[in-house]
């Protein structure tokens, strides 16, 4: 490389491409306020119609859980690494490109460091590796409309109205217009069905429009020896790209050159706003965190860089997250399971009863008696058969159950994301609760200090330094020197609008606990003065891995100091020497550690978060290194490891919001377990879980009861357990099985990778997870959850990761829950309520007039009818029912077990209201032919055969009327299921349908009114009529299904007392 480029190279402002409007730093770019928060929550929760959605909210959930995956795949023995381990996290975490010496690089691109590619080389690289963009999704559009068409019973539907269409004509002789409408009904319903279907879904390749425009359009690159200025699509792998503030990375690069202050804001991928430097050389082991690799879609914001380029397109990470993002989730929710679980028994005893059908006809009744059932017929009695067992208004309860209880959640401050999600949180059985802002109030305050061996409260350190002559004995000395710290060490600040107000009322911007360290520095020393006094020179931000905060400071006489802030179990240890309370530095004895520990636990243990504050002099000498450089951070970070002066320990507290305990012991009494995750202290997060009642006594098992000898007895000593992220690491299979069987765990300093590792390991038992988080680091489990639930006031990457986000308070759970099993409850109302009417009672008049030669009672056209017009109301109408008193009374479902039809709700609908209905519609029907001069006895194997002297006519008119009978005996009826199947436990006299508001319904008389209403259009329009067979009814036979109706309305009231009162016994057992 010539000397005017490489003078170029060092400038910080050489490179510009087209279109770029981005190269402000990232610090320019504010967060969003809280109330913007909410709206977008809003925004993103409601409006499901959005082609574009921000990558930069949705590619950090995908980068961070792989940076997980990778840490954890690199952390497994290679003779322990299981075949799932292979994927995407596999392929990144067998990188070495990050490790290797810049030379081998080199030769392994076949790339020259002083003149890049040659022409021949770069073409013939674009021609292997192809174009720097990331491909397009494969279109699945086509595959949607065929799900939409043909999923579920569309397939069926479809099949049925051909083959209608088919015995219309060409087989009909004459073709019969009753087939032809029953052809064009059963192809409207088809269609609706798929409507339906299309108003649940929503296309997850929306993202990719959007990615697009991340990537930079022109870069200036290195080829032939000189440098070029090319299209960022013509990358390629071995290209020399160079780089400046403000300039957008085009590919991955291995960085070979990098100014002392080159920063690389990483957000788009991490979510995290704080730029990481750059570096040639990284001992980091995962290829995603290390900083001596640029990420495609990342931005130079400071410095200067020149990299070898390694990935381009789809290689790139920028490119894996696209695809892996735009890719659809194939995962289905648990209500999802249980329809297709229904599905599928409903199509395999429909088919099983076709072929009995086709059996028959072709066995017997061809042969025996031809003319009873033609081709045509068999045909329409085969489509009836289908038409019988398909409750096609399933799909329409289904949507409106959902659609209904998502509004209501959406009033109780609860935004559902998907709603098929809210049955889920129905089904959860374990809650993973973070601490900080959702157990509790998120409102710290320092309540203890301790300098020297004195330790006092906040208040009482205040007046020490406030009075004009302290006692002698008073640590005044070191309550200042504390109040430094506390100030310099802390990366909040106040609000200047407020300054004028007293400090207690002041507005602080910066997180929690750094808002109630600098309000103790404010109340003991102005920390306007003690900043000005000294320079801040370099910093290192907290985080979740190291748990202290670093910062160098200047003064002018007393020199350099390194001052850090964090957990008293990572320092204390790293402490050689304390003050006293005269301020003096004495040596950290024996005695003076344990009495700090002491007083560390203690506070603890009343649930406060102790932070400890210490500082070291460094020679002034360090300065003269540039401050910006890894090197610089490096020492620093080794500085801090030994030789820490301390200055003292404060007690932090975050009290518990009032309603935590009360909303644990309900979900205790539902059934779920409870578990706190934080990255606290252990004591500190028992004492607070002891408070918000997740732990019942101090009386708790420690990680030493997870050993082989006390897993002998085969179940935990107690029901509670503290367990440290440390523990979890230490864990194999059979100690995760131990430690799961708690019913209540709090998991204390843990990372965010052991918090998905957590939520994995539950769901691998069989567990149903909630999990809640705020932050970015919790994207990766909040996805990974069975449902992820988000605080409205979470980062804005939380919201988008979670399935539903609590806009006011975890207090919502308990509603949420409540309602996501309500959905459940209501399908199987739903469909115990469809299926005696809309499948019992109409499968039973086809079979008989194949099998005993009785005429089709019921026709196909009224079948639908009741299907898709007289119960669907009512179906619907089942979706606004209110929770059952004992819906938290009852443990969560087991999913594995308890499905929305089981062999006891099939009991129920079949062998006893369908039963009943057959019968009393059969009953009514023949009884009817009886008195019009058609006695059953004619009937009874007749095979069409007419009575003496009647013609076939009246005969026709007759059996019409029977039909008419039976379609209006099952509506009427189907009034009194509907009461029937409200509850599943309680008495109708306890649940009403009127006027008790936490129990009315308002939609179900308006429900069977439309019911009758429907009847009646069909049977009395006299185009009907002459069309489809249909008749008008005498009166009495309204009133007499009424009788027959009450009677299925008392047994079932009876039968429910029986399960009341006997909860052990056989009806019990057999109830659904």
């Amino acid at each position: 490389m010539s000397d005017p480029d490489k003078a170029q190279f060092q400038s910080r402002a050489h490179v510009q491409y087209a279109g770029d409007v981005e190269v402000a730093p990232r610090g320019s770019r504010q967060r969003r306020s809280s109330r913007a928060s909410h709206d977008s929550v809003s925004v993103r929760s409601l409006s499901r119609g959005r082609v574009q959605v921000d990558p930069s909210v949705v590619l950090p959930i995908q980068y961070r859980t792989l940076s997980f995956n990778v840490t954890e795949a690199q952390s497994k023995a290679p003779d322990t690494e299981s075949k799932s381990d292979v994927g995407v996290s596999a392929e990144f975490a067998s990188l070495d490109w990050h490790h290797i010496p810049v030379a081998e690089v080199y030769t392994r691109l076949s790339a020259s460091p002083s003149h890049g590619l040659s022409k021949e080389q770069s073409a013939r690289k674009l021609q292997e590796y192809g174009p720097n963009v990331p491909s397009k999704p494969r279109s699945r559009l086509w595959l949607k409309i065929l799900g939409y068409l043909f999923g579920g019973f569309g397939t069926v539907l479809f099949i049925a109205s051909v083959l209608v269409f088919i015995a219309w004509k060409p087989l009909g002789q004459p073709p019969a217009i009753a087939n032809l409408a029953l052809a064009i009904v059963l192809g409207i319903v088809w269609i609706v069905q798929a409507a339906f279907a299309f108003y649940q879904d929503w296309s997850s390749s929306r993202v990719m429009s959007s990615i697009k425009t991340m990537l930079p359009d022109e870069c200036f690159v290195l080829r032939d020896g000189a440098k070029q200025q090319i299209s960022g699509k013509h990358i390629v792998p071995g290209d020399m790209l160079f780089l400046s503030m403000g300039d957008k990375l085009p590919a991955d690069v291995r960085f070979v050159e990098v100014s002392s202050d080159a920063r690389f804001d990483r957000s788009i991928l991490t979510g995290e706003s704080e730029p990481l430097r750059g570096a040639v050389n990284s001992t980091e082991k995962n290829f995603l965190e290390t900083p001596c690799i640029g990420m495609a879609g990342s931005h130079c914001v400071a410095g200067s860089a020149m990299g070898i380029v390694i990935s381009t397109g789809d290689r790139s990470v920028f490119g894996r997250l696209a695809k892996l993002t735009s890719v659809p989730n194939t995962a289905l929710t648990t209500l999802e399971r249980e329809i297709y679980y229904f599905v599928a028994l409903i199509v395999l005893i429909m088919l099983t009863m076709v072929v009995v059908v086709c059996i028959c006809w072709g066995a017997w009744l061809r042969h025996s008696h031809p003319d009873w059932i033609t081709v045509p017929m068999l045909i329409v009695d085969c489509v009836s058969v289908a038409v019988a067992f398909i409750p096609e208004g399933l799909p329409i309860a289904v949507t409106a159950s959902l659609t209904i209880i998502a509004g209501i959640m959406r009033k109780n401050k609860i935004l559902c994301k998907s709603l098929k999600t809210v049955e889920t949180l129905g089904s959860v059985s374990t809650i993973c609760s973070d601490k900080t802002g959702t157990l509790t109030k998120n409102q710290m305050t320092v309540t203890d200090v301790l300098v020297d061996r004195q330790s006092l409260t906040a208040n009482a350190a205040t007046g020490l330094t406030s009075l004009e002559q302290p006692p002698n004995t008073a640590p005044v000395p070191a309550l200042h020197l504390l109040a430094t710290l506390s100030a310099l060490c802390n990366a909040a600040d106040f609000d200047p609008t407020t300054m004028h107000l007293p400090f207690s009322l002041r507005k602080i911007i910066g997180d929690a606990t750094d808002t109630a360290i600098l309000r103790l520095a404010e109340s003991l020393s102005p920390v306007s003065a003690l900043r000005d006094a000294w320079r801040r020179v370099f910093r290192i931000a907290f985080n979740s891995r190291n748990k202290f905060m670093v910062q160098v400071v200047q003064h002018a006489s007393d020199g350099v100091y390194l001052t850090i802030k964090g957990a008293p179990d990572i320092l204390l240890r790293r402490c050689s020497h304390y003050v006293d309370a005269s301020g003096s530095s004495l040596p950290l004895t024996d005695s003076q550690r344990a009495h700090v520990e002491t007083v560390k636990d203690g506070w603890s243990a009343q649930g406060k978060r102790v932070i400890l504050l210490a500082r070291k002099q460094l020679p002034s000498s360090v300065l003269s290194s540039d401050v910006q450089s890894q090197d610089f951070e490096d020492a620093m970070l080794d500085a801090a490891t030994a030789g820490l002066e301390l200055v003292g320990i404060v007690g932090i507290f975050d009290p518990p919001r009032d309603e935590i305990p009360e909303v644990v012991r309900i979900l205790h009494t539902a059934g779920i377990k409870v578990h706190m995750v934080t990255g606290d202290f252990k004591l500190t997060a028992q004492a607070i879980a002891l408070e918000c009642g997740i732990i019942t006594s101090n009386l708790v098992d420690d990680a030493s009861a997870l050993s082989l000898s006390s897993l002998a007895g085969g179940s935990p000593p107690r029901d509670a357990m503290v367990v440290s992220g440390a523990d979890l690491e230490q864990l194999d299979q059979a100690q995760w099985d131990a430690l799961c069987a708690y019913r209540a765990i709090v998991f204390a300093r843990t990372s965010p990778e052991q918090k998905l590792r957590i939520v994995k390991e539950l769901q691998a038992r069989g567990e149903v997870v909630g999990m809640t988080g705020d932050g970015v680091n919790d994207a990766p489990s909040l996805k990974a959850a069975n449902v992820g639930i988000a605080m409205g006031s979470g980062s804005d990457i939380a919201i988008e990761a979670a399935d539903m986000v609590l806009l006011d308070s975890f207090a919502a759970i308990v509603e949420a829950v409540k309602y996501g099993r309500v959905v459940f409850d209501n399908l199987k109302k739903t469909i115990c309520y469809l299926l005696p009417a809309g499948s019992f009672s109409e499968f039973w008049p086809v079979m008989t007039n194949v099998v005993f030669g009785l005429p089709q009672v019921l026709s196909s056209f009224l079948m639908i009818i009741i299907c898709c017009f007289t119960d669907c109301a009512a179906a619907t109408a089942i979706a606004f029912e209110k929770p059952e008193a004992d819906v938290l009374l009852l443990p969560p479902r087991n999913t594995r077990k308890d499905h929305l039809v089981d062999w006891q709700l099939i009991l129920q609908a079949y062998g006893f209201t369908g039963m009943l209905e057959t019968i009393a519609s059969f009953s009514m029907a023949y009884w009817y032919a009886a008195r019009k001069g058609i006695p059953f006895s004619v009937l009874w194997f007749g095979f069409g055969k007419i009575p003496a002297g009647m013609d076939s006519e009246t005969y026709t008119a007759i059996l019409n009327e029977a039909s008419s009978i039976y379609f209006i005996n099952l509506v009427v009826m189907q009034w009194f299921n509907l009461l029937a199947v409200r509850t599943r436990r309680l008495s109708l006299l306890h649940h009403p349908p009127l006027f008790r508001a936490a129990t009315r319904n308002m939609y179900l008389f308006p429900a069977m009114a439309f019911a009758l209403l429907i009847a009646v259009f069909f049977l009395y329009v006299p185009k009907f009529q002459s069309v489809l067979g249909t008749t008008s009814v005498p009166v009495a036979h309204y009133f007499l299904p009424m009788a027959f109706g009450m009677g299925i309305l008392l047994l079932d009231e009876a039968r429910k007392w029986a399960v009341r009162t006997w909860p052990k016994g056989f009806l019990a057992r057999i109830a659904w």
